[in-house]
């Protein structure tokens, strides 16, 4: 094997969207992804079951793709690597079983990663050097997490994470709530620039100074989910219009204003002056735009991949894997498993 540019193909089935990428080393050649978005967006969000289903329909033929897009064989890989967690535990373990059939029938080494450090290591596929410490801030359909990355294959720490929806779980309820359809960032993002960010101040959750000593860098979305049901519900019950664009672009400013506070507030408190943005919702206009207008105010420099590397995909989870190997680590045992609930502490599952 080739350890300092290993080529490995990463399996991601994490949610609805089977991601297969293939590096060699920190030199992106293939991110291929299958999404079942279609398939849930009639039950207004993810059915895990569905998701299962999909992603067993969905791996041979992506595998394949992305191996043509690769100009590789699956006899040429140095390594295999899959997400292990966290993520729906069916849709995990379909991935799961596929790289396990691959490594045992190629005989090549299998790499058990974290989805959430995967998605730091996104960045590394833009060709720059990341410095560390940095902060990390991932927002997702699943996922809202802030985290302390002191090196990327040995320590990331979890400063704090949605103690309820995450961000983009509440952007889908509020889709919803407005008649949007699904997935809801998106559509919101659409509606929200035509509407005034400050037309309704709705709540910033845990961002009272009352919560931050035990929630500093913790998020909860419930309250502002609630606060936009009742707005909307008390006009329609007044026979008053709802200006939908207001209400969209209000909102959004509200979850904008928590995640980039939070994480900058991070970085000045850990004497950090680097912020990394990971994860579907970072491809929201206005976050992106707030976040660096911010962080250049508090001279911080801002990292966010390209947006085809914040969703789901394999690529991260094979350059995560190249990282290891190029670090010396030793494959996981095959007796690892899904696990739902693994922790960002636990880069690689080992066994």
């Amino acid at each position: 094997m080739n350890r300092d540019q290993p080529l490995v193909l990463g399996i991601e089935t994490s949610c609805d969207e089977t991601g297969i990428g293939i590096v060699r080393g920190r030199t992106l050649l293939s991110n291929t992804i299958a999404s079942s978005m279609d398939e849930h967006a009639r039950y207004g969000g993810v059915i895990p079951e569905i998701a299962a289903r999909a992603h067993l329909e969905a791996l041979q033929p992506a595998i394949e793709a992305a191996l043509a897009e690769a100009s590789v064989r699956l006899d040429d890989l140095d390594a295999i690597a899959v997400t292990s967690g966290p993520g729906l535990a069916g849709a995990l373990m379909v991935g799961v079983g596929a790289a396990k059939a691959l490594a045992v029938s190629l005989g090549t080494p299998l790499y058990a990663v974290n989805h959430l450090v995967g998605h730091i290591a996104a960045d590394l596929l833009t060709g720059d050097e990341v410095e560390y410490p940095t902060v990390a801030l991932l927002v997702s359909g699943g996922h809202t997490s802030l985290l302390l990355v002191r090196d990327l294959v040995s320590d990331v720490e979890l400063l704090g994470e949605t103690m309820d929806d995450a961000a983009g779980e509440a952007f889908d309820k509020i889709a919803r709530i407005l008649g949007l359809p699904y997935p809801g960032g998106p559509e919101i993002d659409r509606a929200a620039a035509g509407g005034d960010p400050e037309a309704i101040r709705f709540p910033r959750g845990l961002s009272r100074a009352s919560d931050l000593d035990r929630h500093r860098y913790d998020f909860s979305f419930s309250g502002l989910k609630t606060a936009v049901a009742r707005w909307v519900e008390q006009r329609e019950a007044a026979g008053e219009s709802v200006d939908v664009a207001d209400v969209a672009a209000s909102f959004r400013e509200a979850v904008v204003d928590v995640l980039v506070t939070k994480a900058l507030d991070a970085c000045a408190r850990l004497d950090v002056p680097r912020l990394l943005l990971g994860g579907g919702v970072i491809a929201n206009r206005r976050l992106r735009e707030v976040a660096r207008e911010r962080a250049a105010a508090a001279g911080v420099a801002v990292r966010i991949p390209p947006l085809s590397l914040c969703t789901d995909n394999g690529a991260m989870i094979a350059v995560l894997a190249a990282e290891l190997i190029a670090a010396g680590r030793a494959p996981s045992a095959l007796t690892f498993g899904a696990d739902s609930t693994l922790p960002v502490s636990e880069i690689q599952v080992r066994a």
